[in-house]
């Protein structure tokens, strides 16, 4: 095929070629001796340790396998290539098995086979601070995701590098080795061996100026509160005073860490004259302003700590003192169950000490306690305090004044009704109602409140013999209610099923039931209509057979001739 060149350049391009050849030969000649010098030089060798990562990287299984095969990933030549790599002095080397098993536990759904924490160990105890945080970090995640057995990381030594990393001065360090203290804490079996060298470094860096450092040693302290002899030992350490100023942190978890801590600590009463040791009430002010906080959890938390710590009457009366009742009552008027019940809790727990009882009503408690009674109308907890509250404010006039002018009755009747309830709560409810009819005061106004919905919870209640106490509490409620013209009206649908209920206490051996049937049928027996149903009935039979065998118990009973005094002195 013709070049389209003409005979000439033809010619001269080829004289180039073979010119530019030449050249070339020459040129290579004189340097070939220059680079045979430099190569045998070991500045221009390849490190041997850069020829084994390249190797041993390639030994390594792909990461993609964490996605599909992980039998492939958990290889025997995985782990002598990891082995290797965690051994090796050359900390890229060190730094290649962190990051693998960093990736690792970020995608490992089964356990880790127990030889593959042997690398862990020896990255652990790497020279390289960078290699400690990406090792420890995936310890952390392994142990979140219950992919390493706790006590396997303990029982290999594990900890003392740990610990060792409390004392690097880098935060990151810091935060893991917290968070793997308190994961490793968690485990009841674990905690002996915590306690010996983790507390006094925990207790400083719970101290630290660094919000992250603080909050991870004061989650890692959390957790050594979780049994009696670790929280001993920690209280010993003076772990005490430390929670209480972190309290007044900025940081809010750092404040329910500490927060939830201490109300472990006060569970164990001996650790009560510690904790009230810190001058000035500081711990009660300090739980009183975060109760007032905006973080509810952190909020309820503390009123849960206060709760714990009122079974002490002295701390009872310190807390009224620094008027508690403001903050618990603003917790009150959450819209959320679970805020509300641990204030709800703690003033039953001051209710039932009397001399806190009148500061409490004029307070506008009683008020309160009727709307929560309304607006959590399917929590058995809030319920059931709330009938121990007024129970006890309505010891007094004033608290008796007070029931009948707020919504605490339609609550309690509303609750005989509400279908959320279990009959534990109802035992509780109908306990206070069966209080307040016994009360002069309340009597006719409750009689006057209840409605024929209420009145059919009640017959329906009073005749489950298989629960005496709810069936008596009902009972003995109907009894006491005041035979007006629409009280009547209620009740006479009922009185068939009212008069069988009423059979079955007379005929029970307990005379307190056979005492409660004799009063209602008193009081029934007010209209007369009950009382045409229960001439000639069975009702009335077994009613005579109990006057019957009464009169011969007390003719039985005068028979005997009490001894004298003068009879039985020596």
């Amino acid at each position: 095929m013709a070049s389209g060149l003409c005979q000439n350049c033809s010619r001269l391009l080829k004289e180039f070629a073979a010119r530019l050849s030449k050249a070339c030969r020459e040129f290579e000649m004189k340097i070939r001796d220059v680079f045979r010098e430099l190569s045998r030089c070991t500045c221009f060798r390849i490190p041997p340790e850069s020829s084994f990562l390249r190797r041993t990287t390639q030994e390594l299984p792909p990461l993609h396998l964490l996605y599909d095969d992980e039998t492939q990933l958990l290889s025997q030549e995985g782990l002598q290539t990891l082995s290797r790599l965690a051994a090796s002095e050359n900390t890229d080397l060190q730094m290649t098995a962190a990051m693998y098993y960093l990736h690792l536990s970020q995608h490992l759904k089964s356990p880790l086979p127990d030889a593959f924490m042997e690398p862990v160990m020896a990255l652990l105890l790497s020279t390289d601070l960078d290699v400690q945080k990406t090792i420890s970090l995936a310890l952390v995640n392994l142990l979140v995701r219950k992919n390493v057995c706790k006590e396997l990381v303990i029982e290999m030594g594990m900890l003392v590098p740990i610990l060792e990393l409390f004392q690097s001065g880098d935060a990151t360090a810091q935060c893991h080795s917290c968070a793997c203290v308190a994961l490793l804490a968690s485990s009841e079996s674990n905690r002996d061996a915590l306690m010996v060298d983790g507390i006094i470094p925990l207790l400083a860096l719970a101290k630290s100026y660094d919000p992250q450092v603080q909050q991870s040693a004061t989650w890692a302290l959390l957790h050594l509160t979780q049994s009696d002899w670790s929280t001993r030992i920690l209280c010993q350490a003076g772990a005490i005073p430390v929670l209480v100023l972190l309290l007044q942190s900025s940081d809010s978890e750092v404040q329910f860490c500490s927060c939830t801590a201490l109300c472990n600590i006060a569970a164990i009463q001996e650790h009560h004259p510690k904790l009230l040791s810190i001058g000035g009430h500081y711990l009660l002010k300090s739980l009183l302003t975060l109760m007032s906080s905006s973080v509810q959890k952190n909020s309820a938390q503390a009123c849960r700590c206060l709760q714990t710590l009122s079974k002490n009457v002295l701390i009872q009366e310190q807390l009224m003192e620094l008027d508690c009742v403001l903050p618990l009552k603003a917790l009150l008027k959450t819209s959320t169950a679970v805020w509300a019940k641990p204030a709800v809790t703690l003033l039953s727990v001051l209710s039932a000490h009397p001399p806190n009882n009148e500061f409490l009503v004029s307070e506008g408690l009683l008020d309160e306690i009727g709307q929560l009674l309304h607006h959590h109308r399917s929590s058995s907890a809030i319920i059931t305090h709330s009938c121990v509250i007024i129970t006890n404010l309505c010891s007094s006039h004033m608290g008796q004044q007070a029931v009948m002018e707020n919504l605490c009755l339609p609550g309690l009747l509303w609750a005989l009704v509400s279908p959320a309830l279990l009959d534990e709560t109802l035992l509780h409810v109908t306990s206070c109602l069966h209080h307040l009819i016994t009360l002069d005061t309340l009597r006719s106004i409750l009689s006057a409140a209840i409605t024929a919905e209420q009145v059919s919870g009640l017959v329906k209640l009073s005749g489950q013999i298989q629960n005496p106490l709810l069936s008596y509490n009902c009972a003995a409620i109907m009894s006491k209610l005041e035979m007006t013209e629409e009280v009547i009206r209620l009740l006479r649908p009922h009185y068939t099923t009212m008069s069988e209920y009423l059979l079955v206490f007379l005929k029970m051996k307990d005379v307190k039931f056979q005492q409660l049937g004799i009063v209602t049928i008193f009081n029934l027996k007010k209209d007369g209509d009950f009382s045409s149903l229960l001439a000639n009935s069975e009702l009335e039979v077994q009613l005579r057979t109990v006057h019957v065998q009464t009169e011969e118990t007390r003719r039985l009973l005068q028979m005997i001739q009490p001894l004298s005094p003068s009879s039985v002195d020596p």
